[in-house]
């Protein structure tokens, strides 16, 4: 384990005092100090965690990313992934989906936190990786909030096309051209790979597969939207965690008139364990994701006109 030179330490107990008096300002100029002086400090509930600082640029927060960043991010169609952790599983998706993108598009990796050297795993690929945009915070993801990394990400891109993939998809073939095709339709918004119903019958708390065609909401295994329109409609900046967010940001999206489909076919993609939602610590899991379904409902079942007109909402 490395050992913390006593200059950083004095820089970092000076920056708990600043903390402690509420002089936010001068900490966060020792923070920038420490920062560029090769460590990392993160705050705690006992105080603070000194750690060596990784081989990459680290932005504190989305508010400067999208500051430095702004329309950036090029390419027909950019496809976003969240990192969060899981370095097996970054590499065997990122290398999958680096392999299959069609050269029009670009993929940007968005590191929450290096957790267990995920970071790391993302410079590496972007080394080799042209197509590869890395950008890594400081934060962890529950800190960011998985709306505000997206709708971030969205400010940053000028694409026609703006794609999310969870980690536990992997390309096994061109997955985006079929996606893509469905766009012929102005109407249409967004599509993806996975989609669900609303089941009306069980008064909204209930959603079921959907099959190919208009849908009412698309899950974020992977989803594609018209950057237009994600400008305008993004997810609910307060969605801190992806479960029911995806089904909440396609409703807003019907209910602003467009429509919501998924092509014919299997695309050639299949799914590894989600980590995301499987071995997410179980209380914020189900807390939050309770506070965005509890939203979700609240918005929505008082409009059922805005769901898709097909036999699973005949009754």
């Amino acid at each position: 384990m490395t050992v913390v030179p006593d200059h950083i330490n004095a820089l970092a107990e000076e920056r708990q005092g600043a903390r402690e008096n509420k002089d936010f300002a001068r900490s966060d100029q020792l923070r920038e100090q420490i920062s560029q002086s090769g460590w990392l400090i993160k705050d705690t509930s006992e105080g603070y965690v000194l750690t060596e600082a990784p081989p990459f640029v680290i932005t504190d927060h989305l508010g400067a990313f999208v500051d430095q960043f702004a329309n950036s991010v090029t390419g027909t169609t950019v496809l976003l992934v969240i990192v969060d952790g899981w370095p097996e599983d970054v590499h065997t998706s990122l290398s999958a989906l680096l392999e299959h993108t069609p050269s029009h598009a670009c993929v940007i990796a968005m590191d929450c936190g290096n957790v267990d050297g995920a970071g790391v795993v993302v410079h590496e690929l972007a080394k080799v990786h042209g197509n590869l945009n890395e950008f890594h915070f400081t934060q962890t993801l529950p800190e960011l909030g998985w709306a505000n990394v997206v709708n971030a990400a969205v400010a940053v891109s000028t694409g026609e096309f703006f794609a999310v993939m969870d980690l536990s998809t992997i390309w096994e073939g061109d997955a985006l051209t079929p996606l893509l095709e469905v766009f012929a339709d102005p109407q249409v918004a967004m599509t993806g790979w996975r989609a669900v119903n609303v089941d009306v019958d069980q008064e909204w708390r209930e959603f079921t597969p959907a099959t190919a065609g208009s849908v009412d909401a698309i899950l974020g295994y992977l989803l594609v939207v018209r950057t237009s329109v994600a400008r305008e409609i993004g997810p609910d900046p307060k969605a801190k965690f992806y479960r029911n967010a995806d089904m909440e940001w396609s409703l807003a999206i019907r209910s602003a008139g467009y429509d919501v489909v998924i092509p014919q076919g299997e695309l050639p993609l299949r799914q590894e364990r989600h980590h995301g939602y499987h071995d997410s610590e179980p209380d914020y899991r189900e807390k939050q994701s309770k506070k965005t379904y509890d939203r979700l409902l609240q918005k929505f079942r008082k409009s059922p006109e805005i769901l898709h007109k097909g036999k699973d909402h005949d009754n």
